[in-house]
């Protein structure tokens, strides 16, 4: 087994000064993983199997994992590596938060390689990604990572993004933590190859997203929302952070200082794409707020804010809930604060994507007795607002047919497989086969 080189570690964390990395390299590399039992390619870091995340080293495989090193040939790169039938976790430390580039190299010589890759918290990259014997193949992502810390900067004053704990600190704590974790699934009967992987901070354009449980990071199957599967349509020139959390509004958007940590962050140029309406509509009830009042008047809060650091502001309306009258149409539950969407985006000549109304000849399209499919849970009884990975993955087709029929400038940067999608005719469920996170629950999230 390959000694791990702690030293060239070191070295290779150690970031260059602005001016000197730039004459350097656009891209300075952190980490240069060899994975395997064979002898090690110059330059690269050796990963034993059986090393398990700590501090120091600063990577290694999380606690669980089942990999087997296989060393095929002379080739100190590509002739040996890791793989496993059950799919695993491998996370490394990362010195400040920001873009990384991570290029991940799967594949054996002498059999065959199937991979879905998720990163941190089971945010898709790369879809089924298989080999046959003797081919290998490399893939680049943008993987986003952020800290609670908010730094005085872009009028921002200093502070901290307000978590809720113990759920944000502790189940979602991959999302804001010093490291990269990535997962790696493979598919039914196949086995992951994982030969090398580099990972190199990057200065790309940033897509933010904020909203509520059906848009954030969730941490545990069967619950999924459309945040989690936009990064696998977007080629690696972009990167999507997704601020978006449980129960949220607009409000909570500001009060918990979601807004101010992205506005720390943003670059003229950048976009913020922003949905609410679920947990907004219960301010009414409550005699808070309302659709056409306090709901606009935050949109246009976040738009101003957006747009005073040279961001591009995108309002999403929230997808109906799943609910159906007898004659099997969709029963509206949130029109008013999807009309209200639409009327400050208009007002304000904000970009618009009407995810209500692509979500009503979606459900329909399955019908009252196949709807429940796209949602988490079990059986007929399954979530009603809460979508599981199909319904997800459906979802963020929508967001992205929505960017490119309102001609934003990251459109460029859709994946081109992205062929274009009619919600009226979705994927079939049953073709649908992204493989589910090891990793569930039964506690519903925040929201409904």
């Amino acid at each position: 087994m390959k000694p791990p080189r702690p030293l060239v570690l070191r070295l290779a964390m150690v970031l260059l000064p602005a001016a000197v990395a730039a004459a350097a390299a656009p891209e300075p590399v952190l980490y240069r993983f060899d994975f395997g039992s064979g002898r090690s390619a110059p330059g690269w870091i050796a990963v034993p199997t059986a090393l398990v995340y700590a501090a120091d080293p600063g990577y290694g495989f999380e606690p669980g994992a089942r990999v087997t090193a296989v060393d095929r040939g002379d080739d100190p790169l590509r002739g040996d590596f890791v793989t496993s039938d059950q799919p695993f976790y491998f996370s490394l430390k990362v010195p400040a938060e920001g873009n990384y580039r991570v290029t991940v190299t799967l594949g054996d010589a002498g059999g065959s390689s199937s991979a879905t890759i998720k990163a941190e918290l089971r945010r898709l990259m790369v879809e089924n990604l298989r080999t046959v014997p003797g081919q290998f193949r490399t893939v680049s992502f943008i993987v986003n990572t952020r800290t609670p810390r908010i730094t005085a900067t872009n009028g921002v004053r200093a502070g901290e993004v307000r978590l809720k704990a113990p759920r944000e600190s502790i189940q979602e704590g991959w999302a804001w933590d010093d490291r990269i974790t990535l997962e790696f699934d493979p598919a039914p009967g196949g086995s992951v190859c994982l030969v090398a992987l580099e990972v190199a901070p990057v200065d790309v354009p940033t897509i933010f997203l904020l909203g509520d449980s059906t848009v954030c990071d969730q941490s545990r199957e069967p619950y999924t929302s459309w945040g989690q599967m936009l990064t696998r349509f977007f080629k690696p020139e972009v990167a999507i952070a997704n601020h978006a959390e449980s129960g949220e509004t607009y409000r909570d958007s500001i009060g918990r200082r979601r807004l101010d940590k992205v506005l720390s962050l943003m670059k003229p140029g950048d976009y913020l794409i922003m949905q609410f309406g679920h947990n907004d509509q219960k301010q009414l009830k409550a005699g808070t707020g309302g659709p056409f009042t306090t709901y606009e008047a935050e949109i246009k809060e976040h738009v101003d804010a957006v747009r005073a650091r040279g961001g591009i502001p995108v309002i999403v309306s929230p997808m109906e809930r799943r609910f159906f009258t007898p004659d099997g149409k969709v029963r509206p539950t949130l029109a008013d604060y999807a009309a209200a969407a639409r009327q400050a985006a208009g007002k304000l000549g904000v970009a618009f994507i009407d995810l209500n109304a692509m979500s009503i000849p979606f459900y329909e399209a399955l019908g009252p007795a196949r709807a429940y499919l796209a949602f988490a849970g079990h059986g007929q009884e399954r979530d009603t607002t809460h979508t599981d990975s199909y319904g997800a993955y459906e979802f963020a087709k929508c967001i992205v047919q929505g960017i490119r029929d309102d001609h934003l400038g990251i459109a460029r940067d859709i994946v081109d497989d992205f062929t274009g999608f009619d919600p009226a005719h979705p994927d079939p469920v049953e073709s649908f086969d992204v493989p589910p996170s090891p990793l569930g629950t039964s506690e519903r999230p925040f929201g409904n």
